[in-house]
């Protein structure tokens, strides 16, 4: 079985991802930090030199890679990989998916203190960055909601948010 976490960037999803894989002791990958491995490149590198659509490519690759796999996987996606192609057409087809659902408010609190690592907002001023986040998300949220499962995870415990995944997986 594979279960792929989505959602925004700063969800959780490679906090959650981490200690679910422990907790049902199944392999963890993350995506990005898959692709980096393969390019030994960071993804800001990547996206610096040969640019998001070149990116976007490699992480469609990967991600078909992974989902053909036969292993027991916790897979975290970076937050635009069910955006592109029609990459959540077959997240859900070849795995169960979970959507890390988070507010604006929570994300912002978050992000802004990772800018830095995070590209598609690094040159966002934090005055900019609620509505920058809310637009995006708005324009994902159509892609995330095709998620067959959806878990909240404002002001809650990571441990909490895991059992609720494994309840919904019937784990």
């Amino acid at each position: 079985m594979i279960i792929s976490l989505i959602g925004y960037m700063g969800c959780g999803k490679s906090h959650i991802s981490k200690i679910l894989s422990e907790k049902i002791d199944f392999k963890l990958i993350d995506l990005d930090k898959e692709i980096s491995r393969r390019n030994k490149l960071t993804i800001p590198e990547i996206f610096e030199k040969k640019g998001e659509i070149y990116f976007r490519k490699l992480e469609r690759e990967a991600l078909e890679e992974i989902l053909a796999s036969e292993e027991n996987v916790v897979l975290s996606l970076g937050g635009g990989t069910p955006v592109y192609y029609n990459n959540m057409e077959i997240i859900n087809h070849n795995s169960k998916s979970i959507f890390l659902r988070t507010s604006v408010g929570t994300l912002v609190e978050r992000l802004s203190k990772q800018k830095e690592k995070r590209p598609l907002i690094a040159n966002i001023s934090d005055e900019d960055l609620p509505e920058f986040i809310a637009k995006h998300l708005f324009e994902r949220n159509q892609f995330y909601s095709k998620a067959q499962f959806t878990v909240g995870t404002d002001a809650r415990n990571p441990e909490d948010i895991v059992n609720e995944i494994i309840e919904k997986l019937y784990l």
